[in-house]
């Protein structure tokens, strides 16, 4: 439900505040009170359209909040998480708009665009008043109001869409892999021709950085052999040194070596410094030893670098098609050779998706039929049950009819009895909610058919004749009596007073037969200077409540008019039944 709404600065309002309770919340007050910027804004926190001259006079902008404590798998507030909100303490929504006109909405503290406040709103509340028939202007939500009448249509439907959801993804996958037969052939043509040019030439995994390390050290083998052959000499110092009569390295370090070692014994650090020498001398030794190994080792082969540099160059040219390293171009060829699979089996499931489609396209239109069947029923009682609301309603001459109808099509859904309709997900039928006003006269469609007063009671008869049908927690009507009184008033509050039963309902009204009934009443008033303050919104209880009765029905408070109130008052609260939560309707 709704907990509350603040409005500031809209139209003659300068602060108020909503405080709102389950059941039926009746708001009335004189004309020109400021009622209607009550809808207004309300229609604004929903995503309405915004206007610059909203705005109060002399202010620089308007705004409108309100909280909303809702389940956390409503869909309002599965939306309002998928747009970031937060939730934790109610659903909390916003809109501003500034005195030139630019709007902002807000959703639990997060800027969003009005589009998703709007979203939100339409799964929040169900605005009825002479411009906001949204659920009767749309032809899918006719549909809608129907199947959400009896369970039994939404049982059907939920079948026959996990059937459609089927039928139509093996469908759109049948058409592509019809499509794109000649496609396929080429694709799996070329790749079996990329893979037996991978394979003949069986590339190993590290294999291009080893051949390039070995083709470096073929390339150079010369120059390699004579530096290592002179490092040999000039550590080892043999007879082919570079300069006659030179010794080695080798034999220089073990000379000093030899030249400290009778002196150790007196200095630790010349001791310390002979240590360094004679582990020098070690690792000369063993690096003499290790040149020499390569001199050994290290070989001029062309016949072996003609092999190493052909090897690369078939390497390369994997590489410059298939990946830029040997990794890459072996992970191609296993990507590549699962596409193949794929392709060369698409013959084998084409077959498969042709038999599952032969199997569930009679199924879908056997559903199909038996959905049409049962709504067509439902449609028949649906219609009853709203004309005898609206005989309640003061509209004893209209009719409501639910028509559903389906539309032959050549290529559409075969049915058990052998013709073909077009189809779609939500079934094979076009429901349409038409109005016959008077008898005698045609019915057409709802929103033609009926003016904006006459359109808020149909929308309330749909509302009683379907409830507990609706997601949508809380329904606001405005002008809903309008053009009516007396006894059709009782009706009215008697036919609200029976949605708020299972819904929360905010009614704008200026029949006291309508207010009798309500479980919370806030009465709009304005100060003196014509601006509705801060405490212009009040919950009138008690002998006020009584006197807001007189006022609304004979404009005056006298004993009389108040007698009067109080025996509709009695009235109407005595056939009430109790609110949610278990408490009675508050006088």
């Amino acid at each position: 439900m709704l907990r509350d709404i603040t409005i500031r600065d809209l139209g003659i309002i300068d602060e108020a505040v909503l405080e709102l309770s389950p059941g039926l919340n009746v708001v009335t007050g004189e004309t020109g009170a400021g009622k209607t910027m009550v809808v207004t804004g309300l229609g604004l926190l929903l995503g309405g359209r915004a206007a610059a001259d909203l705005v109060r006079a002399g202010s620089d902008r308007l705004s409108v909040e309100g909280i909303a404590e809702l389940a956390v798998d409503h869909p309002a507030v599965v939306r309002a998480v998928e747009a970031g909100a937060e939730v934790d303490e109610g659903l909390v929504l916003a809109r501003t708009v500034a005195a030139q006109g630019r709007s902002r909405a807000h959703l639990g503290g997060r800027t969003v665009p009005v589009g998703v406040l709007a979203e939100v709103g339409e799964r929040l509340v169900a605005v009825h008043g002479q411009a906001d028939q949204w659920r009767l202007r749309s032809a899918e939500e006719h549909r809608v109001v129907l199947d959400g009448f009896e369970p039994r249509v939404g049982q059907l439907l939920a079948a026959y869409q996990q059937t459609y959801d089927e039928h139509h993804r093996l469908a759109a996958e049948l058409q592509q892999l019809r499509t794109a037969a000649r496609e396929r052939v080429r694709e799996a043509d070329a790749l079996r021709v990329a893979l037996e040019e991978i394979e003949a030439v069986d590339p190993q995994p590290g294999e291009d950085e080893e051949l390039r390390l070995e083709d470096d050290r073929l390339s150079h083998a010369d120059a390699l052999r004579d530096g290592a052959s002179r490092a040999h000499v000039l550590l080892s110092g043999d007879e082919q040194a570079w300069e006659a009569g030179s010794q080695g390295a080798l034999a220089a370090i073990g000379e000093a070596v030899t030249a400290l070692e009778p002196w150790t014994a007196h200095d630790p650090a010349l001791a310390e410094l002979h240590r360094r020498l004679a582990d020098l001398s070690y690792l000369a030794s063993d690096l003499t030893t290790d040149l020499a190994g390569y001199l050994a080792d290290v070989d001029v082969d062309p016949a072996r670098l003609a092999q190493v540099q052909e090897r690369r160059a078939a390497l390369g040219r994997l590489q410059r098609k298939y990946g830029e390293t040997v990794e890459d171009v072996l992970t191609w060829a296993q990507e590549s050779s699962r596409t193949l699979l794929t392709l060369e089996g698409a013959d084998a499931r084409i077959e498969e998706i042709e038999a599952r489609l032969a199997e569930l396209t009679p199924r879908l239109g056997a559903q199909g039929a038996e959905l049409h069947d049962a709504r067509a029923d439902a449609a028949q009682r649906l219609g009853s049950a709203v004309t005898t609301e609206l005989g309640r309603l003061a509209m004893p001459r209209a009719r409501l009819v639910v028509g559903v109808t389906t539309q032959a099509h050549e290529h559409g859904l075969e049915l058990p009895s052998g013709g073909r309709v077009r189809y779609s997900r939500n079934g094979i039928d076009e429901v349409e909610i038409a109005l016959a006003a008077n008898a005698g006269a045609p019915p057409r469609s709802v929103t033609k058919a009926a003016s904006g007063g006459e359109l808020s009671r149909v929308m309330l008869a749909l509302e009683v004749a379907t409830h507990g049908g609706s997601t949508v927690p809380t329904f606001v009507f405005d002008e809903v009596d309008a053009g009516i009184g007396g006894k059709a008033g009782v009706e009215v509050g008697a036919r609200l007073a029976e949605l708020a039963r299972t819904a929360q309902v905010i009614v704008v009204t200026h029949l006291a037969q309508v207010a009798a009934y309500a479980d919370r009443h806030l009465v709009v008033r304005k100060a003196d200077d014509g601006q509705v303050a801060a405490s212009g919104i009040v919950e009138v209880t008690g002998d006020e409540r009584v006197r807001e009765l007189a006022r609304m029905m004979s404009g005056d408070d006298g004993p009389a008019a108040t007698e009067h109130a109080q025996q509709l008052l009695d009235s109407a609260q005595g056939t009430g039944a109790a609110r949610p939560g278990g408490r009675r309707r508050s006088r």
